[in-house]
């Protein structure tokens, strides 16, 4: 496993920093897309770990923003994340998939905005 760790680490590591966030929506997407499956299955401890990943995820994407360069889109960016992260608390408490299907296609939008930039 030990070769399997350090090829996807040089892949994260050598990515550009627009590719790094495409993989990073990616990563939420896929574990809230894991949280309503884990809902369904009534399986609550492990929705509510990978509703936590992805807010983890989104943590990193609005703290790593620059609010000095990035004006209007890193303030509206922020306010989505900022609303990603009450929505998904919201959704974890209430054990309410449909919520989380909102920030997936809020993380969806966003990720396809960034594919685009990066293509």
């Amino acid at each position: 496993m030990k070769g399997l760790d350090v090829y996807r680490e040089t892949t994260v590591v050598t990515q550009s920093k627009g590719r790094l966030i495409v993989m990073l929506y990616e990563g939420a997407i896929k574990f809230l897309k894991q949280a309503i499956r884990d809902m369904e299955a009534r399986d609550y401890m492990g929705k509510g770990r990978n509703i936590q990943k992805a807010l983890d995820i989104i943590y990193e994407l609005n703290t790593v923003l620059n609010m000095e360069d990035g004006g209007e889109i890193a303030a509206n960016l922020r306010s989505l994340y900022n609303f990603m992260t009450r929505h998904l608390t919201q959704a974890n408490i209430k054990c309410d998939p449909q919520m989380v299907r909102e920030v997936i296609t809020i993380l969806e939008e966003l990720n396809q905005g960034w594919r685009a930039i990066t293509a």
